[in-house]
This record gives structure tokens, sequence and C-alpha cells, in this order.
């Protein structure tokens, strides 16, 4: 099993061994954010390549510093971050051919200690498996109540799932098997593989373990609103892929932005349907207000559709 070091991080190479478990991360102007993610991958002792694309804040050179591979991706060509985690797991199989799992994160995220051996351990045991994950936690939940409003919504069920998110170790085999992640797809790109997945007769588990602390430094109602008009584009666009039966991809929730999104004097019927269901006044406050952001990104995905145009990367921060 891959050991797991507890030592104190330092911007020394990290070491260039055979390896079966090697990560991949990716990013934009992380800064110190991406320092506490590379530091975190060298107390797991693992072997690193980082994508970026296009950072200004030189995070290239310092990830090139602490001794990881850093792939630059050409901007001419369209940015998203699947094609950046394509492209990473392209360099580290070059680099470590005999890799057998890729952990997945995003630059804004901190390993946490021990997870690459729960994780590890837990795919060895389950050949059937692709995909583990695990908890991921907002590293400030306090700080702002759209912190809180992600932390609640990184806890999902543990058990087998349908998906995982960007953060998540995955089985070379697999992954090679359906081809990576979608590079044309701007958002939602992990639910959509785990899609391609479960079809070839793989599953994904969330464990219940810890697996990353995750700055989503969201402080303005603008990043909120960027943040749920990207997801109703994933909605749309995850259920124009694979919206028929028996998937039924996101149908649920592309259905429930059109009848709701329109229907504001009833809103508070759904804001007391929510908050019955036990998720507290705050989620649906903002479960209910969401509706309109998601409906937009919805409409702005088939706008761009039948159109024929390609729809740029919807940020939030």
């Amino acid at each position: 099993m891959h050991k797991n070091h507890n030592t104190q991080a330092s911007d020394q190479p990290m070491p260039a061994q055979t390896a079966r478990v090697a990560l991949v991360a990716i990013g934009r102007n992380e800064g110190d954010r991406l320092r506490v993610c590379l530091q975190s991958a060298r107390r797991a002792s693992l072997p690193v390549v980082y994508v970026d694309s296009g950072s200004t804040d030189g995070s290239a050179d310092m990830a090139r510093a602490m001794g990881a591979e850093v792939v630059g991706l050409d901007l001419s060509i369209p940015f998203t971050a699947a094609r950046a985690r394509n492209e990473g797991f392209a360099r580290l199989v070059q680099v470590w051919p005999g890799v057998e799992f890729a952990q997945f994160v995003d630059g804004d995220c901190e390993l946490q200690n021990g997870w690459v051996d729960q994780a590890l351990s837990f795919l060895d045991q389950n050949s059937g498996h692709a995909v583990a994950c695990g908890r991921r936690r907002e590293r400030f939940p306090e700080a702002t109540i759209y912190n809180r409003l992600c932390d609640f919504e990184w806890n999902t069920p543990v058990g087998d799932a349908l998906a995982c998110g960007g953060d998540a170790l995955i089985r070379r085999r697999a992954f090679e098997q359906v081809k990576g992640f979608n590079p044309s797809v701007i958002a939602g790109e992990e639910p959509e593989m785990c899609v391609r997945l479960r079809a070839a007769g793989w599953r994904i588990r969330r464990l219940d373990c810890e697996m990353t602390l995750h700055d989503a430094a969201m402080t303005h109602w603008s990043q909120w609103w960027m943040r749920h008009l990207r997801a109703g584009h994933a909605f749309a666009e995850g259920f124009h892929r694979h919206g028929a039966a028996p998937e039924r991809m996101w149908r649920q929730n592309v259905i429930s932005n059109y009848v709701w999104a329109p229907l504001m004097p009833l809103w508070p019927l759904l804001w007391l349907k929510i908050w019955r269901q036990g998720q507290g006044a705050l989620y649906a406050t903002f479960i209910t207000l969401s509706k309109l952001p998601q409906a937009l990104g919805q409409l702005k995905f088939h706008w761009n559709r039948l159109a024929g145009k390609q729809q740029g990367l919807i940020e939030y921060k």
C-alpha cells in the first residue's frame, strides 16, 4: 500500500519515484492555495502533475520549484477543466508509466492526511469500483454564507454513488477505457464521465472519511450567482447528452428549474417544501433563489447550442 508520511512540508522537490498513485492538480492564479495543495501531496509522498491555465501570479514557476511536472495549457484552444485534467493525466502516465491510480484535485484543495491510503485500500479490495471519493469540506465555512452553503453541498451520502466531484481517486484502467473527461464539457464534467463509467460496468463509491479541504473564497453575491449559472449550464448539457432512459441525467433538476424560475410569487411554497425536509432556513432560501440563475444557465446552453456557438468557461472566482 502507498504509505502516508506526515512530515513537515517544505519547498524541496517531490520524489520522482516509480508510483502506483500520482496526483493531477489543475488551477489558475491560486497562489498560496496551490502551495498548500502541493504541500499536502508531498505529505502523502505523491508525485504531481500541475496543469496551469494561464496563471499570471507565478503559480507555474512555484509548482515547478516544488518539484511538480508542469503542463501549461495552449490557451488558443478553448479551456475547460475537463481538458486540463485530461492533459494532466496524459503527462502523468508519460512520466510514471506504471501508475495505476490518479488522484485528481483542484488547485484550491488540500488533501487530508491518510485519505490516499484509505481510498487506495478500498479500490484494491473492490476491483469493480473505478472511483473513490470522500468528504470534501470548506476550509472557512463560517467566513461567508456562500462558503457555508458549499460545505453543506459537499456532504453527499456515503455509499455507492452516481457521480463524484473534482476531487477523487480514479483507477487508470477505467479512466482510459472511457477516454477520460469530455474536454468540450465546460461544467459538470465529473458526473458526465461517471455516467459513461457506470455504463461500462464500473461503480463509484463515496467513503466515510475526510478527503480534502476546499477554499471556495466566495465573498460576493455575484460569485454565488455565477456558480449557479454554471450549474444550470451543466444540468442542461448533462440532460442533453444523457437525458434519455435509463440514465435521465439531471432530468429532475432541469424540469424543476424551468417550472419554478418563472413562478416567483409561489416561491414561498417551494421554500416551505424544502424547509420541511429538515434542511434549514438558509439552505431552503438559497436553493429557492438558485432556480433563477440555474434556469438562465440552462437557457444559455440551448441558445449557444442552437446558434452553433462554443460556450466559454463560466467562472465564479
